[in-house]
């Protein structure tokens, strides 16, 4: 897991699972806690996620909005973005954009 950005905007890559939760979990607090308005997330590189990375991202959207600050998703991954509305977790997050999927790839449907 590789996290790039500041308090404004950070970009993820790799995976978010339960090996680097802590660190991100971490890294994510610390950018909400350091700055002002919305907290934008970029996870075009995001490889995978899992239960436990899904709970730092929901752990993160409501530590910013305990502060009066937005988490926002952007160009999130095709088959990350079916696992948000499998969970129905698309109606509480704020997403900005689905990142194409490569060329010829198939991922099954939910």
């Amino acid at each position: 897991m590789r996290i790039t950005g500041d308090h404004t905007a950070l970009a993820l890559e790799g995976r978010l699972d339960v090996r680097t939760a802590a660190d991100a979990r971490a890294r994510l607090h610390q950018a909400v806690d350091g700055g002002l308005g919305d907290l934008v997330i970029d996870l075009a590189r995001l490889e995978f996620w899992d239960a436990t990375g899904l709970g730092v991202i929901m752990g993160t959207h409501r530590r910013a909005g305990r502060i009066g600050r937005r988490l926002v998703l952007r160009s999130v991954p095709a088959q990350l973005q079916r696992l948000l509305v499998a969970t129905r977790l698309h109606r509480i997050l704020a997403v900005e954009g689905v990142a194409a999927e490569p060329r010829g790839a198939t991922l099954p449907a939910l």
